[in-house]
């Protein structure tokens, strides 16, 4: 379905150069929904560079559809990667239920790079149990890859690297209820609308949209939402759905109702990923603390470990009750104490039933109630027509970027328009279209003209 082939010979290390500098020129950021700095995170010697291609929530297919169709470019960014960080081994991880995408990868690779098949889990994507899986290894509570020796970088980021050229487009996957599900390619600040359309458009008169996916989704304000360098998919549902009535959940609700239901029957904590690794989280203690006036400090310094899957909310709880937010809300309180772990890395050992209790993706389709949609995404790369973008100048860790042109300025498709503070950590932005800049308030906006 993709109009973009690609180039399936082997890929060489980029040319001898300052190949940060160019990353950085590029605005190149973790496309998978980090989004930090990908110069800055290379700026590291490891000896392994892991490829996070596990794309564990439901119904989305980006880095899947990516990596049958855009390997030429992602290989040479893992070369590239490789190289920059100096390491003995590059691996790929990838759902074992993809015998196409391994197949169609396994001829092309180059020396010292290998496929790591994945179970079809939740969270196996989780960048923790992703490093576990690779390397047998656990990153300590608070940790970084690096801490281990590993790099890890999402399929798309690895793309942007081998493309060497200004961000201006993003893939991502749009499901659920629309009339064909698909994987475009769309420019970094179209409305969420555009991409919906480009699936055909949803197919219920009231939806409520989710941005990146099932699990770890924001609900979008309106369909005038952009789409950023770190969306991969957006979660087209009935407003009706009960998942759509769980992302409009106020805080209140869900402290009160957790404070009178929750019987610490510690379901959450049992199947919580983190927790079976080693780390000191137990989300039912969190549940606990709801109980009273301040928050005891054991019972939320933990919650720092939390890796907001949501598995313990929207899968564990047999109450339908919600610790992941219970832990998120306690991590400010818990920084502010200065709460930390203290215990030593050689401590942290995975529970001995963490690989029974990993969560199987069928069953966790059928527990959100997402088992009634077509689960495909086929890409179609094809441009999407656009007449205004809105690119925010924050969409991506660290501060927000500074315009670098004024209203009024004719831009074409790559140029800069808004790049870091100097000295911060950020990323640049490039226009996604040709056009005339209409505003620079808080997100630099064109219209194509």
């Amino acid at each position: 379905m993709t109009n973009n082939p690609t180039p399936t010979s082997r890929p060489d290390p980029a040319p001898a150069g300052d190949v940060l500098s160019r990353m950085a020129s590029h605005g190149i950021v973790g496309a998978g929904g980090g989004g930090f700095p990908t110069a800055t995170k290379l700026q590291a010697a490891v000896p392994t560079v892991i490829v996070n291609g596990a794309e564990c929530e439901p119904l989305l297919h980006k880095d899947k559809e990516l990596m049958q169709h855009m390997a030429g470019p992602m290989l040479r960014g893992l070369a590239t990667a490789m190289a920059a960080v100096s390491a003995e081994r590059g691996i790929i991880g990838v759902k074992d239920k993809y015998h196409a995408v391994i197949e169609a990868l396994t001829p092309q690779l180059p020396a010292r790079v290998s496929v790591l098949p994945l179970r079809d889990t939740y969270p196996a994507g989780d960048e923790f149990l992703l490093v576990f899986d690779a390397t047998g290894r656990v990153i300590p509570p608070g940790g970084l890859p690096k801490d281990v020796g590993a790099v890890v970088l999402n399929v798309e980021t690895l793309v942007n690297i081998g493309l060497d050229r200004p961000v201006t487009h993003k893939y991502l996957t749009v499901a659920g209820a629309v009339r064909t599900p698909v994987t475009v390619r769309a420019p970094v600040g179209l409305p969420i609308s555009g991409a919906i359309a480009a699936a055909g458009g949803a197919t219920a008169d009231e939806v409520t949209v989710l941005l990146g996916g099932a699990m770890m989704a924001r609900m979008a304000a309106d369909l005038d939402e952009p789409v950023t360098k770190t969306l991969g998919g957006l979660i087209v549902l009935p407003s009706s759905h009960h998942l759509a009535r769980w992302y409009r959940q106020e805080r209140r609700h869900v402290e009160r109702i957790g404070r009178s239901a929750c019987d610490q029957c510690r379901f959450c904590t049992d199947l919580c990923p983190r927790y079976l690794l080693g780390h000191p989280i137990e989300p039912h203690a969190a549940m606990r603390g709801l109980g009273f006036e301040t928050p005891l400090d054991p019972m939320i310094a933990g919650t720092l470990a939390c890796c907001e899957c949501n598995l313990c909310s929207l899968y564990a709880c047999p109450e339908n009750l919600d610790p992941k937010n219970v832990c998120t809300w306690a991590k400010p309180l818990a920084r502010e104490r200065g709460l930390q772990w203290k215990g030593q890395a050689s401590d942290v050992r995975p529970h001995p039933l963490a690989d029974s209790r990993r969560v199987p993706m069928t069953r966790l389709i059928a527990k959100l109630g997402l088992g009634g949609f077509d689960n495909t995404g086929p890409l179609d790369a094809r441009d999407l027509p656009v007449s205004r973008v809105s690119l925010p100048l924050k969409q991506h860790a660290g501060a927000p970027a500074v315009p670098a042109v004024a209203a009024g300025a004719r831009v074409s498709p790559g140029d800069l328009v808004a790049a870091p503070a100097p000295g911060a950590l950020g990323a640049r932005i490039h226009a996604s279209i040709g056009g005339v800049v209409a505003s620079t308030e808080g997100r630099i906006v064109i219209d194509a003209r």
